[in-house]
């Protein structure tokens, strides 16, 4: 495979893990597989940049230099709120030169300000969805997924989405022993899929701040084919079951039961797509009992029964 020139494009006020997190990804795939990729940071001038922690940048050229790169990665950052006219002119003229062009949370701020949007779907960082949509009315904004692909473009959610979309470039390139070998020397997961939406239950919920609903929140998660009735789960908490209900959704935000259904989701969904368990199985597993229930929630959640689910998200052979 020829190697592959990765360009982060640098400017003051960048969110530093927005370039340091895709990264590290692609570093590690050219350690796993010297000649894959050359790593390069640029800004306008060429000048260091600061970002938005207060750590400063050194690139290594110029965005004035003519553009040889394979993979275009634009970060977000505070820096995309007024975004700097000669950067948006830039990527205007030169982005359509890019054979992959990515963009890291708001970074797609700027690659909807340089009319490289228009027409695709996108994502961004979900508190910026709405803003993206309202300026950039040809966009197609899913405030959903972690990140979107849209033919050679491929936009990403908040922060930490951009090393998921970064992974997921290297397993498209390189197979997915690399991926998985550079996920866990950073030890994070090697998919969170584009389509799992930005709002895990647990991140959709806020922590309990009594002890006994917090270990009622790990243990439906470490336990989703368990018994989770809200009387099993008062019983677990030392509370009558309406005390229990109550105190749970004050301090949650939600519902025990609108928890647990969003728990067992994403479990089946995980199992769906990393596991080749049988459907029967994995609804077991996932506390829905039967397949038919499993089908149920899926297609009232998301639109798609169990197996389509799989067919159209489980990760490909690698290569």
């Amino acid at each position: 495979m020829a190697q592959r020139t990765v360009l982060f494009v640098l400017f003051d006020a960048v969110q530093s893990l927005d370039v340091t997190g895709p990264l590290e990804v692609f570093m590690g795939a050219e350690q796993h597989a010297p000649g894959t990729y050359r790593i390069r940071t640029a800004s306008l001038d060429g000048a260091p940049v600061r970002t938005s922690s207060g750590l400063t940048l050194v690139p290594d050229r110029a965005l004035d230099d003519p553009l040889d790169a394979h993979t275009l990665v634009v970060p977000g950052g505070q820096g995309t709120r007024s975004p700097d006219p000669a950067l948006v002119g830039w990527l205007r003229e030169h982005g359509p030169r890019a054979e992959r062009l990515v963009s890291v949370c708001t970074g797609a701020i700027l690659l909807a300000a340089a009319g490289l949007l228009d027409g695709r779907r996108a994502t961004t960082h979900w508190a910026y969805c709405d803003k993206l949509a309202r300026d950039h009315p040809d966009v197609e904004v899913d405030p959903d997924p972690i990140y979107v692909r849209d033919g050679h473009v491929a936009t990403s959610a908040g922060v930490t989405s951009g090393i998921d979309l970064a992974l997921a470039l290297v397993e498209e390139d390189l197979g997915r022993e690399v991926a998985l070998g550079i996920a866990r020397h950073l030890v994070v997961f090697l998919r969170r899929p584009g389509n799992q939406a930005q709002f895990s239950a647990q991140l959709a919920a806020q922590t309990a701040r009594r002890e006994p609903l917090r270990d009622v929140q790990r243990w439906i998660t470490e336990h989703p084919d368990a018994d989770l009735t809200v009387e099993s789960l008062a019983t677990r908490a030392s509370l009558s079951p309406r005390h229990f209900a109550r105190a749970f959704q004050t301090e949650t935000g939600m519902t025990p039961g609108r928890y647990v259904d969003r728990v067992r989701l994403e479990h089946a969904r995980r199992l769906l797509e990393d596991t080749s368990d049988g459907i029967e199985e994995i609804s077991r597993a996932s506390g829905y009992g039967t397949p038919e229930a499993m089908r149920r929630a899926f297609v009232k959640a998301l639109g798609a029964a169990p197996a389509e689910y799989r067919r159209r998200f489980r990760p490909a052979p690698a290569r």
